[in-house]
């Protein structure tokens, strides 16, 4: 039997419609709740929709239209909203706040400062919580990347040398000091390029393509995949936000963002399927 992604984007089938909300088809987890306040308009029995599965704060599997700032196994910028004797909250767009446990805090947390944190289902309490400790959540795999090659990174960290930086949701690179020529925004969603893939799997990053100084670059890294997929993509406006992130590696905010501008600079037009560049 299919399983049930907890902490992820689901697409189920409505199968109960009551006063109080609806009830889709969890597949292994069995009927999960919908609440009426999260029901989309028009939502009927038979219907497939996207989901967001997670525990509320009695710890009931509950499905909700919401998306999260961040899904299981993503990294983040969020604010901490509370400090408690058993951990931190983080304001992650839903009504319960995401745990950190003291364990997973690299540092002490505190209340109103925002940090970088991976977020995960942990598999003792099936909860969803999150970790300040990132490297030790990074991917193992092998780094593949050619040289200027335009990345999404996520800037966690200062260093002797310059700045850690997660890239794509998987590896880690460094932004040295002598290539850092304005502000940097810790957790700051961004593009960057790749100058260097070491031999021994670090990764060298700088913030500017030679070229393209005046266009802004995440603008630039969407008409670059544009050109390398014969001038079209089948995401819009109205792709899920985890399409658009494996697709692209971009946030959907970030995304849309992109997307109107390049179609007011008449780069892009809107089609059923997706996008398509205006000139080859």
């Amino acid at each position: 039997m299919e399983k049930l992604a907890v902490g992820k984007i689901n697409r189920l089938e409505v199968i109960k419609q009551l006063d109080f909300g609806i009830y889709l088809d969890g597949l292994d987890m069995g009927e999960i709740l919908m609440p009426k306040q999260y029901v989309p308009e028009n939502t009927k029995p038979g219907d497939t929709i996207e989901a967001f599965i997670y525990f509320d704060s009695e710890d009931r599997i509950i499905a909700t239209s919401i998306i999260p700032y961040a899904l299981a196994g993503e990294f983040a910028s969020l604010k901490a909203v509370s400090v408690s004797q058993s951990g931190a909250f983080l304001d992650w767009g839903l009504p319960k706040d995401l745990f950190v446990p003291f364990r997973e805090q690299k540092m002490d947390m505190k209340e109103g400062s925002y940090y970088v944190v991976y977020v995960y289902l942990d598999q003792v309490s099936h909860r969803m919580v999150a970790s300040t400790r990132i490297e030790k959540f990074l991917s193992e795999e092998k780094p593949v990347y050619e040289n200027g090659e335009a990345v999404t990174i996520l800037v966690y960290q200062k260093t002797d040398i310059g700045y850690k930086a997660i890239i794509n949701q998987k590896h880690m690179g460094v932004i040295h000091f002598s290539d850092v020529f304005k502000k940097l925004e810790y957790g700051g969603e961004m593009l960057a390029y790749v100058r260097k893939l070491k031999e021994d799997g670090k990764i060298d990053l700088v913030l500017q393509k030679p070229g393209y100084e005046s266009i802004d670059p995440i603008s630039v890294s969407i008409l670059d995949r544009l050109k390398k997929n014969n001038g079209f993509l089948p995401l819009n406006d109205k792709s899920s936000s985890e399409q658009i992130n494996t697709e692209l590696g971009l946030s959907k905010k970030t995304f849309k963002k992109a997307l109107g501008a390049l179609y007011k600079d008449r780069k892009i037009v809107f089609e059923p399927n997706g996008i398509r560049l205006t000139s080859p």
